[in-house]
């Protein structure tokens, strides 16, 4: 039980890193990203690229955000920022949309294939954790998932970003009455995301199959961990990753025969009961 909880958790990072920026960006520009695993899978293609061709997976990690993030910052300024006004329907559309156009780039340079991808030494193998032998990887990304969270919430709670961002989020134009430069603010903000989710894409090359087709296949657990925790939230995608980790890892474990049926269930009845999420963002 302990070693699927571990396993859950674990599973749970992951889904939190690549999905928190989504978080973000819909709770400040109100904007419905679909396209969100577009920068995830950025970052692991990257990944894969990076780490093959000088053989360290933290650069790759570094990379993939950063390679994720500058694409992000251009999608943010040529194409999104022109639909933050519209209809939520032209939003899930233009963003399919470049989730397709993504897929079918990819497929293109990268072939349909799944990427190979071996963990560096350090990452292979087991280690000891609170009397338990547990993979090394996988502790990894525990450790990194929680200094990634408590990192954000010192961005977002106590620097003058994190002031802007809390500013803009409760008023637009009051915030840009007080100087706030907005456009900017946004399109910082959509960037930061972005690269958040390639940081979890490379991060995941270990866990999860990158293909091209990666965006849609897990597009419902990041719009999941989002509308659970809720949106605009930091600690909300936090809680609701780690029950989605450990509901999904249990179930496969404990009651295979139901495959991913347990965990929608779960989704159902947790949106039934919180529909604005688990952690609602305080607005004046």
């Amino acid at each position: 039980m302990a070693i699927v909880l571990f396993d859950g958790v674990a599973y749970g990072m992951l889904l939190f890193l690549m999905g928190v920026g989504l978080s973000i960006t819909m709770g400040l520009m109100r904007f419905v990203n679909l396209s969100h695993g577009v920068f995830a899978v950025i970052g692991g293609y990257l990944g894969v690229a990076i780490a093959g061709s000088t053989g360290s997976y933290v650069l790759a990690l570094l990379l993939g955000a950063v390679g994720s993030g500058i694409v992000g910052y251009v999608l943010e300024r040529l194409l999104f920022r022109h639909f933050y006004r519209r209809h939520p329907l032209d939003q899930v559309l233009v963003s399919l949309g470049v989730v397709f156009v993504s897929i079918a780039t990819i497929t293109y340079f990268f072939g349909p294939g799944i990427q190979s991808f071996t963990l560096p030494d350090w990452l292979r193998g087991q280690v000891q954790f609170l009397g338990l032998s547990v993979g090394a990887y996988r502790l990894f990304l525990i450790v990194v998932g929680f200094a990634v969270f408590a990192l954000l919430t010192f961005i977002i709670r106590k620097t003058l970003y994190g002031a802007m961002v809390r500013a803009a989020v409760d008023d637009q134009k009051i915030a840009q009455g007080l100087g706030v430069n907005v456009n900017t603010l946004f399109s910082c903000t959509f960037a930061f995301g972005c690269a958040l989710a390639g940081f979890g894409g490379a991060l995941s090359l270990g866990a999860l199959a990158l293909e091209p087709t990666f965006p849609i296949k897990y597009l419902v657990f990041f719009l999941m961990v989002v509308c659970v925790g809720g949106a605009g939230t930091i600690s909300g995608p936090f809680v609701a990753a780690i029950l989605v980790g450990i509901i999904d890892v249990a179930g496969k474990y404990y009651v295979p025969s139901l495959g991913s049926f347990l965990i929608y269930l779960v989704m159902i009845v947790l949106l039934l009961w919180k529909p604005d999420g688990l952690i609602t963002l305080k607005r004046k």
